[in-house]
């Protein structure tokens, strides 16, 4: 009877097959081992397929500077809020027409007879155009003729004098906001008070008798010593000589 020579071999080394054995299962592992590594990188480029959606480099940078533009539009912004307080020493007053302008702050005069309140008689109070501040009753208005709207007498403390450049006339203009009306004459006659403040129509505007009066537009400012000291009197309200002459 014939023996295997393997058989002999493995009897001669009985080491070799607890070897074989291992080698094998090394093998083994060391392919399930690649094979998982083999699949990791495709997971990881499925979770970067599902990130795509989010934006990035300048789309990224973009969204956050909108954040930013949002978040000082629903902010006050301490420098705006400072400027706008500097325009506020400064009053925001009625906007004006060219017309309106030249005569309020030029010290313009409208042509005789062509203003709205010249041969206007209702109840109420004219104002100013500029301000709102309230100038006269129509109970001091009457008619003189001259061509333009006339009052013999002012709401207390609401009209500035002022002797003109010439020396010959005195002006007149709104305390408030400094707009000019016209002018003042006395010793003329016209009635018992003998005063005529002569004023562009285009210079004031009239309230109805029942009708709410708009709120001023303050002009006075805190730096100012007569807004300080309401007790301070203006010197430009002291009684000027009226010349007697129509200019």
């Amino acid at each position: 009877m014939q023996s295997n020579p393997s058989c002999c071999y493995f009897a001669k080394l009985p080491w070799l097959l607890p070897v074989v054995l291992l080698s094998l299962v090394a093998i083994v592992a060391w392919k399930s081992t690649s094979i998982a590594l083999a699949g990791a990188p495709a997971k990881t480029t499925e979770s970067e397929s599902q990130d795509t959606n989010k934006p990035t480099g300048k789309a990224e940078e973009g969204k956050e500077t909108a954040k930013v533009v949002v978040g000082r539009g629903g902010q006050s912004n301490p420098k705006s809020s400072k400027s706008k307080g500097n325009k506020m020493d400064e009053p925001e007053y009625n906007k004006l027409t060219p017309e309106e302008r030249w005569v309020l702050l030029n010290k313009g005069t409208e042509y005789a007879f062509t203003g709205k309140y010249t041969d206007h008689f209702v109840e109420g109070t004219y104002i100013c155009k500029r301000c709102n501040n309230p100038l006269y009753k129509s109970d001091d208005k009457f008619h003189s003729g001259c061509g333009w709207p006339a009052f013999d007498d002012e709401i207390k403390g609401s009209i500035h004098r002022e002797v003109d450049a010439d020396g010959q006339r005195i002006e007149i203009t709104c305390k408030n906001c400094g707009g000019h009306l016209g002018h003042v004459f006395n010793g003329e006659k016209m009635t018992k008070k003998d005063s005529r403040h002569c004023v562009n129509s285009i210079s004031i505007k009239f309230v109805p008798k029942g009708k709410e009066l708009p709120p001023v537009i303050t002009a006075k400012k805190p730096e100012d010593p007569k807004a300080q000291d309401p007790k301070t009197k203006d010197s430009a309200d002291t009684p000027v000589a009226s010349p007697t002459k129509k200019p």
